[in-house]
């Protein structure tokens, strides 16, 4: 029976703990069965092979196969089929099979000849969202998408509806572009009673805040007015203890350089709940977009990240300066504009070769993202050359120069 012109009956299948056959071990079937394992199927494939993410998942005994030619008898005590096999016979005989069985079946090759179809989901918290547009997939996905988007960003929820997460909420808002922030940041963030924001937080976020949302600036300047630690904690703790939902909005990540964790301890102490959504950290992520891998191989076996706040030779360093410069592996600094230059001389003074090559990135992941390459010896000139102002990260090692070819001579 043909179902070219049905109309379909949207329902929410409840498959946990029961049985779902997908016939065809392909890339059709790489894409639909973690959707089942996630609501809880007990997956059978039946297929003579299987691709190897499949495979991985059967080593990790998510799913059962059997290594079998389809026939009609496995349907036998199923649920639900997939007929994802490329045989357009074997699919027939499938949805024959099911059909007879009384069970839905779901067809990858013609939605037509199907008794049910697969829509376009997607997740925001605990409200699922699914799209079917007449078994056209692209235009299912992007109304799907666009509803997602307004869920995440607000605009579909009304001010009374926003789900309020008691306590505080540290959020890692990620290396500075909005649209690296993370989905549960950014919901997190749109459902918040009060936001207390750094400055180096992606500060275009925050002009989407509902409007009924408090904003706490409490940005701590370089080597100017800056908010206190402990009046940052008290902010937070008060705003939890009246009830409302807190979220403490920083750039980067929470706890890498950041002073994430004396706020959870504040939190903790005052009894007040805390949770934490990490954000993309930026000595990872601004080199990588900036084209520049922080390890390649053959190259760097690790990355060592490292505070510059405080120069080599001040007493309350807390890095081993010539046990760093005998490493071979790549150097990320951040916050070490000003002290660059002492950096690079203890480095140096430690064993690194004056050539290495250094690349500073600036504003990264901003529309003023711009790199300066320099190596050891050259740093504290082409700094001062470029007139390089924070926030900026320093890239030193030879991943430099793999990223930069032309820009440095082989080394002897």
């Amino acid at each position: 029976m043909s179902s070219e012109h049905a109309v379909p009956y949207p329902a929410g299948l409840i498959l946990e703990g029961r049985r779902v056959v997908v016939v065809g071990g392909g890339r059709v079937a790489q894409r639909r069965v973690p959707a089942l394992i996630a609501a809880g199927a007990l997956v059978e494939i039946v297929s003579p092979s299987l691709t190897p993410a499949l495979e991985g998942l059967l080593g990790s005994g998510e799913i059962t196969w059997r290594s079998e030619r389809f026939t009609a008898d496995v349907l036998d005590g199923a649920w639900y089929v997939i007929a994802a096999t490329q045989n357009a016979d074997v699919n027939e005989e499938v949805s024959a099979a099911a059909e007879e069985r009384r069970i839905f079946c779901v067809r990858s090759d013609d939605g037509t000849r199907a008794t049910a179809w697969t829509p376009a989901t997607g997740q925001d918290g605990d409200l699922t969202v699914a799209v079917l547009a007449n078994r056209d997939p692209r235009r299912s996905a992007g109304v799907r998408d666009r509803i997602l988007d307004g869920l995440r960003s607000g605009d579909l929820i009304a001010p009374h509806e926003r789900q309020r997460v008691p306590g505080v909420t540290l959020i890692g808002g990620g290396p500075g572009d909005p649209g690296l922030i993370s989905v549960a940041g950014r919901k997190a963030l749109m459902e918040a009673d009060i936001v207390v924001a750094d400055r180096l937080a992606p500060r275009e976020l925050l002009s989407e805040l509902p409007a009924d949302v408090e904003l706490v600036d409490v940005a701590k300047l370089p080597r100017g007015r800056s908010a206190q630690q402990e009046e940052i904690n008290r902010i937070i703790v008060e705003a939890a203890k009246e009830g409302k939902a807190v979220a403490r909005f920083k750039g980067g990540d929470n706890f890498i350089f950041g002073r994430g964790f004396e706020e959870v301890l504040a939190c903790r102490e005052a009894g007040v709940p805390v949770h934490v959504i990490p954000g993309l950290t930026s000595p990872v992520t601004v080199p990588g977009v900036a084209g520049i891998p922080v390890t390649h191989r053959g190259v760097a076996h690790e990355f060592t990240v490292i505070s510059g706040h405080v120069p080599p030779a001040d007493p309350t360093s807390l890095t081993n300066w010539p046990a760093v410069a005998q490493l071979g592996g790549t150097l990320v600094l951040l916050m070490a504009v000003q002290n660059a230059p002492a950096i690079a001389t203890a480095l140096m003074d430690g064993g690194r070769a004056a050539s290495t090559p250094v690349a500073v990135i600036c504003d990264g992941t901003m529309p003023t993202q711009r790199t300066v390459l320099a190596t050891l010896e050259t740093l504290e000139k082409t700094l001062a050359d470029e007139n390089v102002q924070p926030p900026a990260i320093i890239v030193v090692g030879e991943v430099v120069r793999v990223a930069h070819p032309d820009s440095f001579s082989t080394p002897a």
